[in-house]
């Protein structure tokens, strides 16, 4: 298992529809990655430059191979990844704003 700081940038028109399915259990259901997907996409935090940013573990070659063909290319573009260590990834970046910030949910 590896664990990756993700960066994308949101599709702002989608979200709405994202976080629809987050609130409904839909992605948390998903196997095998469902569980770790949602957690980290509720957890997801704001760069000032309207990057998403999240801490995201993974067992896929290439990397989120999964969780980009189910969801994450649906909503997000430009992704990039890169490997850190368990948590860390979360502690670089608990001061930024939540994705979610000012939206219902």
């Amino acid at each position: 298992m590896a664990y990756y700081l993700v960066r994308a940038k949101p599709l702002w028109e989608k979200l709405a529809d994202l976080r629809a399915r987050l609130d409904a259990s839909e992605i948390a259901a998903m196997r095998p990655f469902g569980a770790a997907l949602d957690d980290s996409l509720r957890r997801a935090r704001l760069e000032r430059d309207d990057v998403a940013v999240w801490e995201e573990e993974d067992y896929c070659r290439p990397p989120l191979a999964m969780e980009r063909a189910a969801v994450l290319d649906d909503y997000f573009t430009d992704l990039e990844v890169a490997r850190v260590e368990p948590g860390a990834g979360w502690a670089q970046i608990e001061a930024l704003p939540s994705l979610w910030a000012g939206q219902d949910g």
